[in-house]
């Protein structure tokens, strides 16, 4: 099969197709041959070296797929060749093929192609695990959803909106419109103001929850608006990770939650129960469009290096799609 592969750690240069071997299934896996992929931060990481895959897991780029099941494990139940799934990946996603456990795969709605499919997996299991698993959001709460247009902001404000929950976002202006149509009710340009500042303002200031992709740049005003007993989980350091001197105060007389939260390394049980419950509770609501991907551009997977470029730019509302072509 062909995959994109690294020929070493560092700039989009780095990346390269090549014919590699299939991947082998165990009894309980199934054989998924790739429509579509997606663009994650962490691909870009691990193109730098910075993210490595978990031990054991394939070392090919991508976190996510849609495409059809070709061949089924011995012990496999509930799904046969033929079947158009979707599945979260630790690896492998940028391939022809890849092999995923048939707990994990999920249905593509019927009436997605597989290149919208292929943006739901990484950022609705994100988002669900922080919003439903971790913080726990409630009917009525307010939540602050930071980088609100990205993949797993867009998702965010879907189910926080699902939830009932109020929903603040931070974006930059033009991607305001996309924001407040998913179901924002206050979007903060973190560009011209203080997100903080102006949740004080509001006639019930603070926020509950906080979804957080920046960490160091944007912590101290975290802490400052988030309401007695409020939790905040940090998905990502795209502001830093070190802060010169700030006062923690506020998480002792606040009662603050603070949880850092990764999904890729989580084992594979942990997975298949967060899938299971996404199923059961998300996925039928795809078909209803009450939930929908963000698709912001879909570019052939010859082009990955202009896909790169395009997510490091910071331009995409929603998510980046690798079309994977099997000439």
């Amino acid at each position: 099969m062909k995959a994109i592969t690294l020929k070493d750690f560092g700039d989009i240069e780095a990346l390269n197709l090549e014919n590699i071997e299939n991947p082998q299934i165990g009894a309980e896996q199934v054989l998924i041959k790739v429509s579509a992929t997606a663009l994650n931060r962490a691909d870009i990481l691990q193109r730098k070296g910075l993210y490595p895959p978990p031990p054991g897991e394939s070392e090919i780029l991508g976190l996510e797929v849609a495409g059809e099941i070709i061949e089924t494990g011995s012990a496999v139940q509930g799904c046969q060749a033929g079947d158009r799934v979707m599945a979260l990946l630790a690896g492998g996603g940028y391939a022809q093929y890849v092999s995923v456990h048939h707990r994990m795969l999920m249905p593509v709605p019927t009436t997605m192609t597989m290149e919208e499919a292929a943006g739901i997996p990484e950022a609705f299991l994100t988002a669900w695990q922080a919003l439903v698993w971790q913080a726990k959001l409630r009917k009525g709460e307010a939540v602050l959803i930071h980088a609100g247009a990205s993949g797993v902001g867009t998702a965010a404000i879907q189910i926080a909106k699902m939830l009932g929950a109020n929903i603040i976002v931070t974006a930059s202006k033009e991607k305001h419109p996309l924001c407040r149509s998913l179901g924002a009710g206050q979007c903060i340009d973190y560009k011209m103001e203080e997100f903080a500042r102006v949740l004080a303002q509001n006639e019930n200031p603070g926020v509950d929850v906080i979804i957080d992709f920046i960490g160091a740049a944007y912590f101290r005003q975290n802490l400052e608006c988030l309401r007695t007993d409020g939790r905040m989980v940090m998905l990502g350091f795209m502001g830093g990770t070190t802060i010169k001197s700030l006062s923690i105060a506020p998480v002792l007389f606040k009662r603050l939650n603070i949880v850092g939260s990764t999904l890729r390394a989580r084992s594979i049980d942990y997975k298949i129960r967060l899938t299971r419950d996404f199923i059961e509770n998300a996925v039928p609501l795809f078909e209803t469009g009450q939930l929908q991907p963000v698709i912001d551009s879909v570019f052939d997977w010859e082009n990955v290096g202009a896909a790169h470029t395009y997510m490091e730019a910071n331009k995409n509302r929603g998510k980046i799609i690798l079309k994977v072509n099997h000439q």
